[in-house]
């Protein structure tokens, strides 16, 4: 008896033969449903409870058998390719995509002419696919990902997907400065702090070494934070609550310790509501 997760090799998807010649070229490759959308996640995944891996925002290849969670579920393994629940999803997918930054290259989406004629004048000549509307620009290299960079342009290499719509033309190129200048944003003025938060009160030593201990703390606590390269929010979190975990109940955290810290957020592009939002919520965390 044949078992039913194994797929027969006459019923098997018309797209299985390129996904594992991509595969095996190094691609990581995933199933389109009709629309150009990814796969949804199983019941196991739904709701977090597959642990922290909720729709396409941890950084490392998805763990669940299924084609879950977008580009993360892209994949080069061929066991896993054809067999099981991603075979009965290739039989319903309507295209192929892949991870552009697994396969090491970075996408430049040209959604019509405008955007064309704008890429000619501006960027390195590189290869070239076809897309329905426009022209996909592929560079070797790898960035950080970004939608509505300027009119009609996206970029796609990190953390997202891309349609496989065939090799092109034209040689690859060096991922060029004037794109990934695309995504970095213009340093914006900050304002002055004004904590209105929690600070315990007080003014004593640090009762755990010495005041030099405290600043210290703050010191690499402002360096975590400018030095952050992705997942802001989330470093901005856990570093108030490492500050809060050790100093927050101490008499020596003032409001002038919490603005250093609320500055260096808002430095990289938090508001000063998130950052209130993420020291309260921090506060709660510790039981506060």
């Amino acid at each position: 008896m044949t078992h039913p997760t194994l797929i027969r090799r006459d019923s098997r998807s018309p797209l299985l033969p390129q996904v594992l010649e991509l595969a095996s070229a190094g691609i990581p490759v995933l199933p389109l449903r009709a629309g150009k959308l990814p796969f949804g996640n199983c019941l196991g995944c739904t709701d977090n409870r597959c642990s922290g891996r909720p729709n396409m925002k941890h950084a490392g290849p998805c763990q669940c058998p299924r084609p879950c969670h977008g580009w993360a579920a892209a994949t080069t393994d061929p066991t896993v390719l054809a067999s099981g629940p991603w075979a009965a999803a290739w039989q319903q997918a309507a295209a192929v995509a892949y991870h552009p930054a697994g396969a090491g290259v970075t996408v430049v989406d040209l959604d019509n002419a405008d955007a064309i004629a704008w890429a000619r004048e501006t960027l390195t000549p590189t290869r070239a696919v076809a897309t329905t509307r426009g022209e996909h620009w592929i560079y070797r290299g790898t960035m950080q990902s970004a939608n509505g960079v300027r009119p009609g342009v996206d970029i796609k290499s990190s953390m997202a997907y891309a349609r496989w719509l065939g090799h092109g033309t034209g040689a690859m190129a060096p991922l060029p400065a004037p794109v990934r200048a695309l995504v970095v944003k213009a340093p914006t003025a900050i304002r002055p702090v004004r904590c209105t938060v929690f600070a315990p009160v007080g003014g004593g030593q640090c009762p755990h070494r010495s005041p030099a201990f405290l600043e210290r703390g703050i010191a690499m606590a402002e360096q975590r934070i400018t030095e952050a390269r992705s997942a802001v929010h989330a470093t901005v979190y856990r570093t108030f609550l490492a500050v809060l975990s050790v100093h927050g109940r101490c008499g020596c955290l003032t409001g002038a310790h919490i603005a250093r810290l609320f500055t260096a957020a808002q430095a990289k592009g938090e508001s000063a509501r998130h950052c209130t939002d993420a020291w309260a919520n921090a506060r709660t965390s510790l039981g506060m």
